[in-house]
């Protein structure tokens, strides 16, 4: 029997062109990944999109599209966005490369599979559905195929676990800890949020993401502090919404 090698992956989501998120992530991860996956979301909001999207073409091996791709690319009409989220879309529009904005164009929805897992941005039947409910939750997990999924969009990090018809909600890594691990037995159907490195929603400003082992039954989220005044004074300089960056340190 031929096995197969098992291979570290980094999960990462929800980037936003934040470049000094990214770069504390990369740092904390350092020779503890064999290859990298990302749930979409790689521009918006910050200020800087080349950057993202150039170290995301070179190193990323399996890419999902984000609803904030889609517009930054054209494939998608802003007008459901609120006036901040538009304001840094027609920025982004206005700044990305046209090899940038080919790439983002041609990058797969979700849910993407691979392996025992499925790539997703937000929920496997609608790619802009928040998942932020045990409810949601539970229907999204009778739907997906194969048991495990890896979602982001809701920039919360944790998750749900279904198990005998009875919803779990996956906590974050607290606020006074870096990493936590998340284990599950073999009868038990997943969605995991790494969390978003570059704009977390969760009341706590560190970037977040995620280890996973191919085919294991657990998953390692982490947190990690960054440079949050360098990404504040790049927005500021770009002249994009200063709620962008006021919003960073709050982590909400």
């Amino acid at each position: 029997m031929k096995y197969l090698p098992l291979v570290r992956y980094l999960i990462l989501s929800d980037i936003h062109a934040n470049w000094h998120a990214l770069e504390a992530v990369l740092a904390d991860a350092a020779g503890q990944f064999d290859s990298i996956l990302c749930l979409g979301d790689f521009v918006g909001y910050g200020a800087a999109p080349n950057e993202v999207v150039n170290w995301a073409r070179e190193k990323v091996a399996w890419n999902i599209r984000g609803n904030h791709d889609r517009v930054a690319c054209g494939l998608s009409s802003l007008e459901w966005f609120n006036d901040y989220a538009q304001a840094a879309a027609i920025w982004t529009t206005e700044n990305l490369t046209a090899e940038n904005r080919l790439w983002l164009r041609g990058l797969p929805r979700g849910p993407f599979p691979l392996e025992n897992f499925a790539l997703i941005h937000g929920a496997p039947l609608d790619e802009d559905e928040y998942l932020t409910s045990a409810a949601a939750a539970r229907d999204a997990l009778d739907y997906l195929e194969p048991a495990l999924g890896f979602f982001g969009h809701t920039h919360v990090q944790g998750g749900f676990a279904l198990r005998r018809h009875r919803v779990q909600t996956i906590s974050r890594v607290a606020t006074s800890a870096t990493s936590t691990v998340f284990e599950w037995d073999p009868e038990t159907r997943c969605l995991i949020n790494p969390g978003s490195v570059g704009q977390p929603r969760d009341q706590d400003p560190r970037a977040a993401y995620a280890f996973y082992e191919s085919g294991a039954n657990w998953v390692e989220y982490r947190r990690v502090e960054y440079d949050v005044a360098g990404a504040q004074s790049d927005i500021l300089a770009a002249g994009l919404p200063p709620l962008l960056a006021n919003r960073l340190a709050l982590g909400r």
